[in-house]
């Protein structure tokens, strides 16, 4: 599997044809308390860089955009009860989405860890 960053603090997971989306740790450090999320919906198309879902904190609310362009395949549906999964484990049981990717050549124009690392220093 390979993981890839936004500039905007998303990651995706490339499983695949599929991609498991969500928020870096450095996102949920920088929004503090997560105490709501809107998941977008099942079948839902999305072309990179639209917004896909929206993270509310106890600071602001922030939309989480598609890192790559495809489908939504399946939504964490346990972030609805337990959105706060989103702090303790950003980077694992706290995604937010699965999309069928559309087109995999917008993976390589996303970041690699060393990339991401820089912009968050």
């Amino acid at each position: 599997m390979t993981t890839k960053f936004t500039p905007d603090h998303e990651y995706i997971r490339v499983d695949g044809e599929t991609g498991i989306v969500g928020i870096t740790t450095y996102a949920q450090e920088q929004l503090g308390d997560i105490v709501f999320v809107e998941l977008p919906a099942i079948g839902k198309v999305l072309r990179k860089g639209d917004e896909a879902a929206v993270v509310e904190s106890v600071k602001a609310a922030s939309e989480i955009y598609a890192p790559v362009s495809g489908e939504v395949v399946e939504v964490n549906s346990l972030l609805t009860s337990e959105p706060g999964m989103l702090n303790s484990a950003p980077e694992g049981e706290g995604w937010i989405f699965k999309l069928k990717i559309a087109d995999s050549a917008e993976i390589d124009s996303l970041l690699d860890a060393d990339g991401y690392a820089d912009l968050t220093l």
